[in-house]
């Protein structure tokens, strides 16, 4: 598959005359056209919902598109129920999804009316405690164990990870819920990331559908929807295909009839928490090109760094990079493509092979609109980049002004030098 930039030199070229690089910037065309498919592949299921898995682009911008096609809020912390509230998002159209949860989160999350996914069964103690009963409403979230595997493939290691229940306890904490006055259950899993595969979710759908069958008929409660989380991924290498969300849905869709409408379980609706797939490929990372370093290798300076986008020091993960205006020019050059941080891993390509760079020339770093500005950080005294939206009809938007030294600088505000620092 070749990766191909959703913004053209020309475009970049005047929008840069305006947002000085670096910035993120993202395509509504594409994420309209995203969600429109995903509706479509699970409209099978009445009660079929997306919760926005607001940590992966907090932008109440982009947020805002997503909520004209039913779209609710998938949050994790108290900032981000603080945003979502903002955004008139309350009741049911968010899922409080968290771990290791302080009260206040707690407290703020029931005061919305938000359904609660508890991580943890001490969490029904520390909940009740917290904020003076059980919700009629609740979710768990469970851990199976062990390894999540695609026919031979190791998908991901669910044993390993720190969230969820296990089925003992599961099954205990919907007795115990039960008993305290929950009446609509709902069960959450999340065993694998960034599958690249149409088969992740039929697989996870099949174990958390024979999951609540067992759950209904031992416990005796009524199971109100299953939520199938987040986990589907996109191409991030120019060799791999992308997901079909339409087969995808469909093979959910046959294990529902296999194993929920036999029992009876024909009523429970589907949630899911996506978050990379709705914004990953419809952002990116737009960068010039300021140095050139010839020592033991090649490298190309260039003026964002892993404060924009964290993912390739963090993970060592791949993220394409396209030099524009020169889309067929002979990739013969081989760079590190760096940015300035003190840290050696702050790279957005090693090694890579891509046409002659020079000083001057603006470079696009691809599927960035998940986890991209998001993940963004200040070492270094850096500041996080502009966010801008390219409208459908070829408009540009600021949705995100870039941080100033006022903004660094303001948490010193009590301080004598915080004080001078912010007057500068």
């Amino acid at each position: 598959m070749k990766k191909e930039t959703f913004v053209t030199k020309a475009q970049l070229e005047e929008i840069v005359k305006e947002y000085p690089t670096p910035f993120h910037l993202y395509d509504e065309k594409g994420i309209r056209e995203n969600m429109k498919a995903l509706r479509d592949a699970f409209s099978w299921n009445k009660g079929y919902k997306e919760y926005f898995a607001v940590k992966a682009t907090p932008n109440p911008f982009l947020i805002d598109i997503l909520r004209e096609y039913g779209c609710g809020c998938d949050c994790s912390s108290y900032t981000e129920l603080m945003l979502s509230e903002a955004m008139g998002i309350t009741g049911e159209n968010i899922m409080f999804s968290s771990n290791d949860t302080p009260p206040e989160e707690f407290i703020y999350a029931d005061q919305l009316g938000a359904i609660i996914n508890l991580d943890d069964f001490t969490h029904i103690d520390f909940l009740e405690r917290t904020i003076g009963h059980i919700p009629e409403t609740i979710s768990c979230r469970y851990n199976p164990g062990g390894l999540f595997k695609i026919s031979n493939d190791i998908m991901d290691n669910p044993g390993d990870s720190k969230y969820g229940m296990t089925t003992e306890q599961l099954f205990e904490a919907f007795k115990i819920l039960k008993e305290k006055g929950a009446k609509e259950f709902g069960i959450h899993a999340f065993l694998a990331s960034n599958t690249v595969t149409n088969e992740y979710y039929p697989m996870l759908a099949k174990v958390l559908f024979e999951l609540a069958v067992k759950l209904q008929k031992e416990t005796g409660v009524h199971i109100k929807f299953i939520n199938l989380s987040g986990g589907i991924g996109i191409p991030y290498t120019p060799d791999q295909e992308p997901n079909d969300i339409r087969a995808i849905g469909d093979g959910v869709r046959r294990v529902y009839e296999e194993v929920l409408v036999p029992a009876g379980m024909g009523d429970v609706a589907l949630y899911t928490e996506l978050g990379r797939y709705m914004m990953g490929p419809y952002g990116c990372l737009v960068t010039k090109a300021i140095h050139q370093k010839h020592t033991h290798k090649e490298y190309i300076g260039v003026d964002a760094c892993a404060v924009n986008l964290m993912r390739p020091a963090m993970y060592g993960a791949y993220h394409h990079v396209t030099v524009m205006g020169k889309e067929k020019a002979a990739c013969d050059h081989k760079y590190d493509v760096v940015g300035s941080l003190c840290e050696n891993n702050d790279k957005f390509a090693i090694d890579r092979m891509l046409p002659k760079i020079d000083t001057g020339d603006l470079l696009v770093i691809h599927d960035t609109g998940a986890h991209g500005f998001s993940m963004g950080y200040n070492y270094n005294g850096k500041l996080k980049s502009a966010e801008l939206l390219l409208k459908e009809d070829g408009s540009v938007q600021l949705i995100r002004r870039a941080e100033t030294p006022a903004d660094y600088f303001a948490t010193f505000d009590c301080f004598d030098i915080g004080k001078k620092l912010l007057t500068k």
